[in-house]
């Protein structure tokens, strides 16, 4: 494990718990084998994981999240996951808050805090902070609600395109969800929320992280995700579903969960099984697209992509390798001209 870096003087717009000073971070899309060689690294660092996906913090939806067995999470501690029910929501600034707690839990004990996961938003706000905005506003939200339900989700797109065009040119018309967050935080504010968000552009200083990005060539992340999906499927994804449905409705955010979505359409409208898994196959490869596009975003002078296509163990030792070479070759970040 190599020695601790010298912090910088920490960015106004960054969140208390300064995550690039403790912390590592294991990203990539999904079915990109962050959570077994997450388990490896673990092991080599000393460290326990904390979770960064967004959905793995809801109880009972485990097969389609691919949570860590109860064997992993024996093996290394885990942290963030099943934290509420599928019916509660579960907001940015909340997992902000769990994770700085599980970050003081981890090192009170001498322990490596290890974020594995691959929701860049949660990456992007624990590197960086974020300006959470102001509280939400439900009267406001149920009108632009209606008006979607009656115009169409376009009319809310087009309010956005008048008042915040770089936060509508980002938000697809069908994120209603953040599109309407978006004018609400302009109508409390007066602010777009693209100038509150202009911070994630900012660079970081590559001394102040410890990022690895996981990456395969597009064509076999895309048939790894086929075959996960169709293993979910076989594991009883259906059936989980269709308990959670069984136990109340679920709540916005967790229904709209990749794969999550698409079989509750089917439980309520039938269908093929086979057109099914075909759907969420197809729905969860958009979604590695989008995650790729916004980690290459992020990636420049920041992260160290990893080719993925070795064992766990062959891509754990060239973390660590990577991590003791550039402690070794950076200089404090007080002063660049100075040599270490």
């Amino acid at each position: 494990m190599s020695l601790p870096r010298t912090p910088c003087q920490p960015d106004p717009l960054q969140h208390d718990i300064n995550a690039a000073r403790d912390a590592w971070f294991l990203t990539g899309p999904t079915a990109s084998g962050k959570s077994v060689i997450g388990l490896e690294l673990a092991k080599r660092l000393n460290a326990e994981i904390i979770s960064m996906d967004s959905m793995a913090v809801y109880q009972e939806m485990d097969i389609g999240t691919a949570k860590p067995s109860r064997e992993d999470q024996e093996r290394v501690p885990h942290h963030l996951i099943d934290l509420v029910e599928p019916s509660e929501e579960f907001s940015l600034p909340q997992y902000l808050e769990a994770a700085e707690q599980a970050i003081k839990d981890i090192t009170s004990r001498r322990k490596v805090p290890l974020f594995v996961g691959g929701t860049p938003l949660y990456l992007t706000s624990l590197l960086r902070g974020v300006d959470s905005g102001p509280p939400p506003d439900v009267e406001f939200r149920n009108h632009w609600q209606s008006i979607a339900e009656s115009q169409g989700n376009k009319a809310v797109h087009d309010r956005l395109c008048e008042i915040d065009p770089p936060s509508a040119k980002r938000l697809h018309p069908g994120d209603l969800r953040r599109v309407i967050r978006a004018l609400e935080i302009y109508e409390v504010t007066g602010r777009p929320m693209s100038e509150a968000d202009k911070h994630f552009s900012q660079p970081i200083a590559q001394q102040d992280c410890r990022v690895y990005l996981l990456e395969w060539p597009r064509k076999t992340l895309n048939a790894r995700i086929n075959a996960r999906v169709t293993k979910m499927f076989d594991a009883g994804w259906l059936s989980e579903v269709q308990q959670l449905q069984q136990a109340g409705p679920l709540g916005r955010t967790a229904a709209q969960a990749v794969g999550y979505r698409q079989i509750l359409e089917y439980l309520t409208n039938g269908g093929e099984m086979s057109q099914l898994i075909a759907d969420v196959q197809t729905t969860t490869r958009r979604f590695a697209k989008r995650q790729r596009t916004w980690f290459r975003s992020l990636s420049e002078g920041r992260v160290v992509s990893l080719n993925a296509a070795r064992s766990p163990g062959e891509v754990a030792d060239e973390i660590v390798k990577s991590d003791a070479a550039q402690l070794a070759a950076e200089t404090p970040c007080s002063n660049p001209h100075t040599s270490s």
